[in-house]
């Protein structure tokens, strides 16, 4: 009897160890994005195919048209007073549709879109404070560290602080403003032309300017071409 005994609760102690980490790996978003989805292909608002469908067309959007679009602001001084006074129609013209994204009738309400300039004096960068808003029609989904708590609660109190950690110390005589996205509103930041960069195409000026650039923890410099982040730190509270 004793045996069976400790053979049951070994066999409840290898079950609780193996099954719950795998139920706690499921957040309330997850949960209420099944929910919400099911919901909406039960009341005939679209179908699983349209899912599907719209689905691999988001993961497949990346920062090269946004990048296309500060690259050619570069080059061609019309075309940037254009990306900052009518940001949508400049959108359009690197193949970016604000009014239907997908191309294949799928509306966005995201109409407000604003590209933010850096000066020499200013520096911009994006955020989401309440949540994970971001320009996905024009650079796509959003980093994991983006969507964060850490990075959403500190970067608008200590900004420099929070861009050191990504490697960014900016010089003193440069003001931060950290620009917070909302329901209706989505930002992307246009970063200054580096030095080094005379006589470059309009091709090879958009392989250096990366998703990081475009939201605000990284500068664009000759020969960094990749997204990765090489000079970090741990985050240190104030």
């Amino acid at each position: 009897m004793s045996h069976d005994h400790e053979h049951d609760h070994d066999h409840d102690h290898d079950h609780d160890r193996t099954v719950k980490p795998m139920v706690d790996e499921i957040t309330d978003f997850e949960v209420l994005e099944i929910a919400l989805r099911e919901l909406c292909i039960e009341k005939g608002i679209f179908t699983a195919e349209e899912h599907r469908r719209f689905t691999e067309y988001a993961e497949q959007i990346g920062p090269t048209p946004a990048a296309t679009l500060v690259a050619r602001a570069w080059l061609d001084p019309d075309f940037a007073e254009l990306a900052r006074t009518e940001p949508m129609t400049a959108s359009k013209e690197v193949g970016v549709d604000w009014m239907e994204p997908t191309g294949f009738g799928t509306p966005s309400d995201f109409t407000a879109f604003e590209i933010l300039a850096d000066t020499p004096t200013l520096h911009n960068v994006i955020v989401c404070a309440l949540c994970s808003c971001y320009p996905r029609p024009i650079l796509g989904n959003s980093p994991e560290w983006y969507r964060t708590p850490n990075y959403r609660r500190r970067m608008v109190r200590w900004p420099r602080q929070v861009l050191s950690e990504f490697g960014l110390s900016l010089p003193e005589g440069v003001d931060v403003r950290v620009q917070d996205s909302n329901q209706k509103h989505r930002y992307m930041v246009m970063p200054m032309r580096p030095a080094g960069t005379d006589g470059w195409s309009e091709e090879q000026l958009a392989e250096i300017i990366t998703r990081d650039c475009l939201i605000g923890v990284a500068l664009p410099k000759p020969g960094v071409t990749t997204n990765v982040i090489v000079d970090t730190r741990p985050a240190v509270h104030p």
